[in-house]
């Protein structure tokens, strides 16, 4: 055997190996600090021996890599980390996760992988069917993650909205072109009108009403001044599910007036999206289905591993017209075949198998799988407010999302950020749990609580509780 390949004894006992590393880890989870030292010196200090000219022997790298993942990252899979939107892994996408790696299907071209390519074209048209897409026109991909589904569903408005952008680029549009998408919107958006030529100058940010939603008459009042001053306003963006508080646009007012203005309309629900699977929550969601294009993260709210953004829209043809590009070294389907080219209908070209993890995952636990555990993660958000507010703390956003933003309420008008950052710190500091400070908008600060784990319980929310209680300065 080559320096590349262990022989098939050595092989099959390194994956033993790795599967039990990964049931021990599984087990431990629950008993482990949620967050490892800050301090870079610990995490190094793992490194100091490595020399890439004195290889280690199989076991020892694995231990190395075991011991480095396991004491020296924050364990977003833990039951208390109510942080950011990061998952627990289902058991069948870690397998899944494997199987990819090991199998490594090439999807840029579907010669190259036709069931890979049928898999997650299958996913797509379902999970487009659950956001009220007709079957027969949905069409997407799987993406990086939300940040590559935004930036396609920007150049996709630019090249159905102005056609010559597509060979012209920004020469192609009649005046500075100009988007829209609410002050408490991703700043992928930033990055995508940057990275597409256009500038970060092009996002315009909206005001939002009281509840910091996108107000609609806001947005339809800057798209006519824009549009009188010469500019050419092309997308408006609504968010469904803040990353900060959890906040819903009014994505159907917003589809409204995005049709009367003529524009693109982007359901950015790369969270809150997963809610389409309730069907007593789907109202929130109501108008997502007249959006243009939408974007979703199965690895945020559907657990599994990162990367897995996926990008949907109504207009099949879109596609082929923003990303399809002649390349004679590609190997093509048959003449008359019916299939969809990944590389000639999304931004990427070589790309791992994304959408297995998820097609496994559903395959086995199902839509109302899925369902019932996002219902006990929002019964679970909404206990959490109460307990809070027993203990002396005032939720300040208003959301049916397990997003909890919070104050003390010994401070009728709100404590001040380093004193709320003080308590987020030391709660993270305990290990007992993982929160994070967010603001609602430029001046309202609150400490930020998010169940996004199927693995959390009511027992974790008294240990939040608990740590935050302690970690309250004295009055």
């Amino acid at each position: 055997m080559g320096p590349l390949e262990l022989d098939p004894e050595a092989r099959e006992a390194l994956f033993q190996s790795v599967a039990s590393a990964i049931e021990e880890y599984l087990r431990d989870l629950p008993n482990l600090p949620v967050s490892p030292s800050s301090d870079p010196a610990v995490a190094r200090a793992l490194l100091e021996d490595v020399d890439f000219e004195r290889p280690h022997s199989p076991e020892e790298a694995l231990a190395l890599a075991v011991s480095g993942l396991r004491g020296h990252q924050v364990h977003n899979g833990h039951p208390r980390y109510f942080g950011l939107f990061n998952p627990a892994t289902t058991t069948m996408s870690v397998a899944a996760d494997a199987l990819a790696a090991a199998f490594n299907p090439q999807l840029a071209a579907w010669t190259h992988a036709p069931f890979a390519c049928e898999v997650e074209q299958l996913v797509i048209r379902s999970l487009g069917a659950k956001f009220g897409y007709r079957p027969s026109e949905v069409s997407g991909s799987f993406t990086s993650g939300g940040a590559e589904a935004n930036h396609s569903a920007l150049v996709a408005a630019l090249v159905d909205r102005f056609p010559a952008f597509a060979a012209e680029g920004a020469r192609g549009i009649p005046g500075p072109p100009v988007l829209y998408v609410s002050s408490e919107s991703h700043h992928s958006f930033l990055k995508a009108a940057r990275l597409s030529g256009i500038g970060s100058d092009a996002v315009r940010q909206v005001a939002v009403d009281k509840d910091f939603a996108m107000d609609p008459e806001a947005l339809r009042a800057a798209i006519r001044k824009d549009r009188d001053e010469g500019r050419a306003p092309f997308l408006v963006a609504a968010t469904l599910g803040t990353t900060g508080a959890g906040l819903l646009d009014p994505v159907g007012t917003i589809a409204d007036v995005g049709r009367e203005e003529d524009l693109w309309v982007h359901a950015d629900a790369a969270w809150g999206g997963a809610i389409t699977l309730v069907p007593e929550l789907r109202k929130h969601l109501e108008g997502i289905e007249r959006a243009d294009s939408i974007t979703f993260d199965a690895h945020k709210w559907l657990s599994v591993p990162m990367a897995a953004g996926m990008f949907f829209t109504r207009h099949p043809s879109i596609l082929e017209r923003t990303f399809g590009v002649a390349a004679g070294y590609m190997p093509r389907a048959g003449a008359g075949t019916a299939v969809v080219e990944p590389h000639r209908s999304s931004m990427q070209w070589t790309r791992r198998f994304i959408g297995l993890k998820l097609f496994l995952s559903l395959l086995v636990a199902g839509f109302e799988g899925y369902a019932e555990t996002i219902r006990s993660m929002v019964r679970l958000g909404e206990g959490l407010r109460r307990r809070l507010e027993e203990a002396g703390f005032r939720t300040v956003n208003r959301t049916p999302l397990p997003v909890v933003c919070f104050q003390d309420a010994r401070h009728p008008e709100g404590a001040s950020l380093p004193y709320l950052k003080a308590m987020a710190d030391a709660v993270v500091e305990s290990g007992a749990a993982w929160v994070s400070i967010t603001s609602l908008g430029p001046d309202r600060p609150a400490i930020r609580a998010c169940i996004t784990n199927f693995r959390t319980e009511e027992r974790d929310l008294d240990v939040l509780i608990e740590s935050l209680s302690g970690a309250r300065p004295r009055p």
